[in-house]
């Protein structure tokens, strides 16, 4: 090293203020580094923990524990119509996959079809998709569970003027995951809804 021909200028002196405060602001960094998660962070975690298999035989999410998006009066229970349990994704969890409606003595409301699956902090079972939406005013018959493959008759009504006691409008489907996502497969188109 060349020593410099003239005096040190003020600011080239290192002193031990600057050191001090140096230190403190490399530790801040550090330190908020160390406490802010990447956006993606949960996602990949609870992703990873997903992807994971069961280390042992895991219960099918319970339908009773969930309360279901559905428009009843004050009062009204919901009434689980029906419900199927499977790996339909396969990653070594059961679902359930249930058909809901609010309770009537008379008439028949409209469904829902909802996929469980179990919380990923163990708590209880949340709602992962809906293939029937309660608000499209469909009844659901034929209800069950061929291998992955949820099956169901999805009945509805060609204007408002026909009585909900009689669907008029028919149509078979069957939903299955596929990638990423469950795909609704939806069979002949004839008298359909």
């Amino acid at each position: 090293m060349q020593p410099s021909a003239g005096p040190a200028l003020p600011h080239t002196r290192s002193r031990t203020v600057h050191w001090i405060a140096t230190a403190a602001a490399v530790g801040v960094l550090v330190g908020a580094v160390a406490l802010v998660e990447p956006a993606d962070a949960s996602q990949s975690g609870a992703q990873a923990a997903r992807d994971r298999p069961p280390t042992g035989p895991v219960a099918a999410p319970d339908p009773a524990a969930v309360t279901y998006p559905l428009d009843c009066p004050p009062g009204v229970r919901t009434d689980v119509v029906s419900a199927v349990s499977g790996d339909l994704d396969g990653d070594g969890r059961p679902e359930t996959v249930v058909v809901v409606r609010c309770h009537a003595d008379v008439g028949t409301p409209p469904s829902g079809v909802f996929v469980l699956g179990a919380a990923p902090s163990g708590g209880a079972p949340r709602i992962v998709v809906t293939l029937v939406r309660p608000r499209d005013d469909r009844q659901v018959s034929d209800f069950r569970l061929e291998g992955r493959t949820v099956r169901a008759t999805v009945l509805g009504f060609s204007g408002d003027d026909t009585p909900r006691c009689c669907p008029d409008l028919r149509r078979t489907y069957a939903w299955e995951w596929r990638g990423d996502r469950y795909v609704a497969l939806p069979g002949p188109a004839a008298n359909s809804v």
